[in-house]
């Protein structure tokens, strides 16, 4: 097995294929639990927001859907928002993985569990979202019995569910490969199999969007690939920031190397997804298309702020990343987060951009505080300002749940064999 040098051990790389059985049962972790004052400090702060996030939750619950901003214009909200962005973050984990073991080339210096286990917290923080967004989840099971195979959304409940079990199961496999009970062709099996549901977890999120006809923002073929190319920012910006901030607090001790190499992979995804940008901005706003008034919107119209900030965000992220002498870890933490909130920002574009062009005739006399959140006028009133902007329930609720997230990875942290396995 290749080896490479840290905190003064051998480690073994998890992420090469050549090792021996015999090697990995030799590879056994000194403890489990990790012993951390800070640690036990972030655990306690994310319970106490989690369990705030949940009285909003119950609030919500009790009073109805009336006390989101969410109206009949504007169906979904920061909730969809979020699983949006969740779904996206939990990419980059499984596909750091996943990808250099399905291939057997080399990886990047035993950050594989961590990896894993910071897409399986994104990816519960989605399911939560997608809960709280239900006005009533306690009938979710209604969901399977009178389920409709012909529609995306029942499609997405399927894979999404499917590619959580599967991002547990690939973890387990990882540990007990390093044990000796999983062998190195099993383990590569389910790498590629991994694979194939981040990919398709994420194409089908953007068919839920890309097959509605009635918005025009949505309606589009570029639509999945372009989610797999975000997801694939977003994931790498947080599977870099959290390998980095661990390495800091001493909880992972990975060579400078392997932090570049993901940089390098970074700056790459940006470049793409800004060049899927530009295609999808191009076709649209081309002298006599018909998404002329799509880009209107998002360069100089209510939605301007969050288009500048992804565009400007991601061309300094790929330009750190893609500059030698701009790599240094402080830089690249920036040019993650950078690229992370570029890619919320899209989000934020997306659904709500797919609500602020009207697609209904004038109902002037149907128009009320309960239909619509502006209600003092006609249809194009309303949909001339924004039609969409969170209630501080909404926000609460938002943040229990990503404080869900948090407690998942810290106490995974704590007491998980999230480390490289020592020889």
């Amino acid at each position: 097995m290749s080896e490479y040098m840290q905190g003064g051990a051998l480690a073994s790389d998890d992420l090469d294929f050549s090792a021996s059985s015999d090697r990995g049962r030799a590879s056994e972790h000194a403890s489990t639990a990790v012993k951390s004052p800070a640690l036990n400090v972030a655990i306690g702060v994310s319970a106490v927001v989690m369990v705030v996030g949940l009285v909003l939750w119950f609030m919500q619950l009790s009073g109805g859907m009336v006390q989101t901003a969410m109206r009949n214009l504007d169906s979904w909200g920061l909730y969809i928002t979020g699983f949006m962005f969740f779904v996206g973050l939990s990419a980059g984990g499984l596909t750091i993985s996943s990808v250099p073991k399905a291939l057997g080339i080399r990886g990047f210096g035993g950050i594989s569990k961590v990896a894993v286990f910071s897409s399986i917290a994104c990816t519960v923080v989605a399911i939560g979202l997608v809960v709280v967004d239900m006005g009533q989840p306690f009938r979710v099971w209604e969901l399977f019995v009178y389920s409709n195979l012909g529609s995306p959304l029942m499609w997405d409940i399927i894979v999404l569910s499917t590619y959580l079990i599967l991002s547990c199961v690939y973890l387990w496999a990882q540990i007990q490969a390093e044990r000796g009970k999983v062998s190195a062709v099993a383990l590569r099996v389910i790498s590629v199999i991994a694979l194939v549901t981040a990919v398709l977890v994420h194409s089908v999120t953007a068919w839920i969007f890309s097959l509605q006809q009635g918005h025009e923002m949505w309606h589009t073929a570029l639509l999945a690939p372009w989610f797999v190319s975000s997801a694939l920012v977003c994931g790498t910006a947080l599977v870099m920031a959290v390998v980095i901030g661990l390495r800091r607090a001493g909880y992972l001790n990975v060579e400078q190397d392997n932090i570049v190499r993901l940089a390098k992979l970074l700056g790459a995804f940006v470049l793409v997804d800004l060049y899927f940008f530009g295609c999808d901005l191009l076709t649209e706003g081309f002298p006599g298309g018909a998404g002329a008034e799509v880009v209107a919107m998002l360069t100089q119209g209510p939605l301007a702020p969050y288009f500048w900030f992804e565009v400007i965000g991601c061309v300094a992220c790929a330009v750190i990343c893609l500059t030698p002498a701009l790599r240094r870890n402080g830089l690249l933490v920036t040019a993650s987060l950078l690229a992370i909130a570029g890619i919320f920002c899209k989000r934020v574009q997306l659904l709500v951009g797919g609500f602020q062009i009207t697609n209904l005739a004038d109902m002037a006399p149907a128009v009320n505080s309960m239909s619509i959140t502006y209600a003092d006028g006609t249809l194009a009133d309303a949909y001339a300002n924004l039609v969409y902007w969170p209630t501080p329930l909404e926000a609460g609720v938002t943040l229990g749940v990503v404080a869900l997230g948090f407690l998942v990875f810290f106490l995974g942290l704590k007491f998980l064999p999230l480390r490289p396995s020592e020889k």
